[in-house]
Order: structure tokens, then C-alpha cells, then sequence
């Protein structure tokens, strides 16, 4: 259940998708999710260490709370195997590369930007504050 006086500075969905979204909460829930790579563009708000967000699950239901550690913003081209590995999705950086310039270029056509390996990328670290609902 979710305390009604606790302030998320954001609410959202890992991925672009229903099923990325689902695939992604539940590397959160198990453990092996620990942190996440985002373009911020203007307007946008960037996480803070201490901030607290609130992760939808594929259909748009409160699934959990995160609480960000750290930030960190880098060019994509910077970003290390040792920092990537924190998000739990492939096994080698390699894989995760062209997984990411994949996601990334499709960010970039729904939202309006180029992506390119100059584009600075804000690597968050986050901790797994309490799970709330996870679809069975």
C-alpha cells in the first residue's frame, strides 16, 4: 500500500513498452535491477539522490518505490560495463550496447532528439524501497 504522504518526484514505467515495462520491474523486484540510463532533456526533471519514485508496472498500476542514490551524467560513448552491469538486463556490454542504441534511437524519434554516442546520459543508481504489487 502506499503512504499517501509520501512525495514521488516522479511516476513512470521502465522501457517504451507493456512488456519491457513488465520485464524490467521484475529485474527490480528480484534484486538484480540496481540502476537505469536516461536522456534528460529540457524540461525534464532529473532524479536526485533521495528522491523518491514511484515504478508502474506494463498495464499503469503502482508496483513499487525506488529510492535514487546516486546520479551520474556522461556522454553514452563513457558509460562502463562495471556501471551497466547495475541494471541487470544483458551479459555482456556488448550486448547491452546495441540493446541501448536501439532503445535510444527509438527515444529519440518518439521524443525529438538525436542520439548519438556524445549524447550525455544520466546513469542513476537506486535502491528497492518496498513493492507494493507485482501482476502474477
Amino acid at each position: 500500500m502506499t503512504d499517501n504522504n509520501e512525495q514521488y518526484v516522479e511516476t513512470f514505467a521502465f522501457g517504451d513498452n507493456p512488456q519491457m515495462a513488465d520485464e524490467l520491474l521484475e529485474l527490480v523486484v528480484s534484486g538484480k535491477k540496481t540502476a537505469t540510463v536516461s536522456v534528460i532533456l529540457d524540461g525534464d526533471h532529473a532524479p536526485a539522490p533521495g528522491d523518491l519514485s514511484l515504478v508502474l508496472d506494463g498495464k499503469g498500476r503502482p508496483a513499487c518505490v525506488i529510492k535514487t542514490i546516486s546520479t551520474t551524467t556522461v556522454p553514452f560513448q563513457l558509460l562502463t560495463w562495471d556501471m551497466v552491469k547495475l541494471e541487470g538486463e544483458d551479459e555482456s556490454f556488448e550486448d547491452w550496447r546495441a540493446g541501448n542504441k536501439r532503445y535510444w534511437n527509438r527515444d529519440a524519434e518518439n521524443r525529438g532528439y538525436s542520439f548519438t554516442e556524445d549524447t550525455p546520459v544520466l546513469f542513476e543508481i537506486f535502491e528497492l524501497v518496498r513493492i507494493i504489487s507485482v501482476k502474477a
